[in-house]
């Protein structure tokens, strides 16, 4: 897809002081703000016409790359059909649809959706979803969630709790009945791995330690990321998540897969449940559900666990839980246009035709100054560097505003790691340019 022409610049006449930005160090950014006015294909413009090449589909979420009319034209007509339809006790076609869509590309037997506005509210919903199916089972005692260190599941107070990133819990109370499986990140015996690492699926037997000490006939729901996106492109060991369905399957424990980043193409297929081989229960998702351009998230849960709530009178609510916006019509509309472009375009599987050669780009920054570890796995990867002596973060962070204000190229950073996530629509000289600026940066790094 061509790179869009030059924008013209715009007067910098915002103030800059009443937007509280999120995950953003507010004082530092005004200093020098970053600041995009458009998008089409794999380029952004900034506000001064300069074109920044989007090695992170935005943040994991715009996988058919930017500005595809399909959707604003779907967008469009459906704001004027019907821009808003109540989601209570009310319905319209659109996320019937829409729900009967993603049960064709989920993984077999994930064919009930609840629809949520965000990765966030996805994941609170599924622990209710585990925690209400456990209930209903008569299984009451089974409260506990496990999450896992380093894991990333959103911010609300659910998916706060099951999370295991530091700074995010450590200014907020987390719930009660949590408790957290360790991380697979093993630099030691995995470091430069191509792909899934080979050392680490033992760590799953964590899961029974959890058992034998909270006794199973406790524990709700294990939550995992098949791949740890937020904490810098964590992969599971080979069987890792294989052993995890084993041992839950044996003690009548909900897996649950947070695909929020994974979903849609990213590791090569649908959900990387399927490139993995492993059906949990339920996953959540989001992001790449409507390429960004609408905010939305869905749950998709097996029949047998919605089958489980669906007892008692049939005037009762089964799962008194829910969204305002759950299956709005314009979020919808802009997710169905999506998937047709996945479906046409062969992007839910696009990512694996261009592994190879990314993996191959990707590794050929090895050697280079800092850098301590490279990870990969369909069209997603890792440049973990070294922290400089008292100043964690530092030195990815000073990358990331390189790659920006010299290089012209956006990635993404998460303290010394640089997270790569390029569309799914880049072409050989697009990963090229990624890893041509991103090499130059980091050889000027000290």
């Amino acid at each position: 897809m061509n790179s869009p022409l030059a924008a013209q610049p715009l007067l910098h006449t915002a103030d800059l002081d009443n937007y509280w930005m999120p995950f953003t160090a507010n004082r530092q950014f005004r200093a020098r703000p970053r600041l995009l006015q458009s998008a089409a294909g794999v380029f952004y413009t900034d506000v001064d016409g300069r074109q920044i090449l989007d090695g992170t589909s935005g943040l994991w979420c715009c996988n058919a790359g930017h500005g595809r009319r399909e959707i604003a034209d779907a967008v469009s007509r459906q704001v004027m059909d019907m821009d808003f339809a109540p989601s209570f006790q009310m319905g319209h076609p659109l996320p019937f649809e829409l729900a009967e869509r993603l049960a064709e590309i989920a993984p077999a037997g994930l064919n009930r959706v609840f629809f949520t506005n965000s990765g966030s509210e996805a994941v609170d919903t599924a622990l209710k979803i585990a925690l209400a199916c456990q209930r209903a089972r008569g299984e009451g005692t089974r409260t506990l969630l496990i999450g896992r260190e380093l894991g990333y599941h959103g911010v609300g107070f659910g998916g706060l709790s099951v999370g295991g990133m530091v700074n995010n819990r450590r200014a907020f109370a987390s719930l009660p009945d949590v408790a957290h499986l360790p991380h697979t990140l093993d630099l030691q015996r995995n470091a430069f791995s191509r792909g899934l690492p080979e050392h680490g699926a033992e760590l799953a037997e964590h899961l029974e330690r959890l058992v034998t000490l909270h006794g199973a006939e406790n524990i709700a729901a294990v939550i995992v990321e098949p791949m740890s996106g937020s904490a810098g492109v964590i992969l599971p060991p080979t069987g890792y998540l294989q052993r995890l369905r084993e041992i839950t399957r044996q003690h009548g424990i909900l897996l649950i897969f947070d695909e929020v980043i994974t979903g849609f193409g990213r590791v090569g297929a649908p959900f990387a449940a399927q490139r993995w081989g492993v059906t949990p229960d339920i996953i959540t998702t989001a992001k790449g559900l409507t390429n960004g351009a609408i905010p939305m998230g869905a749950v998709l849960v097996s029949e047998t666990v919605q089958d489980a709530l669906m007892h008692g009178p049939t005037e009762q609510i089964e799962f008194f839980h829910g969204y305002t916006y759950s299956g709005h019509p314009v979020a919808a509309a802009a997710a169905l246009a999506t998937l047709d472009i996945y479906q046409r375009e062969n992007l839910l599987t696009r990512a694996s035709e261009l592994e190879a050669y990314w993996q191959q780009a990707l590794h050929s920054l090895a050697g280079l100054p800092n850098v301590v570890d490279i990870r990969n796995t369909g069209l997603v990867g890792a440049v973990h560097l070294a922290s400089r002596d008292g100043a964690p973060g530092a030195r990815g962070y000073d990358v990331f505003e390189r790659c920006f204000w010299e290089g012209g190229l956006m990635v993404r950073c998460t303290g010394d790691i640089i997270a790569l996530s390029p569309p799914l629509i880049v072409e050989h000289e697009h990963i090229d340019h990624i890893i041509d600026t991103l090499g130059r940066v980091i050889q000027r790094t000290a």
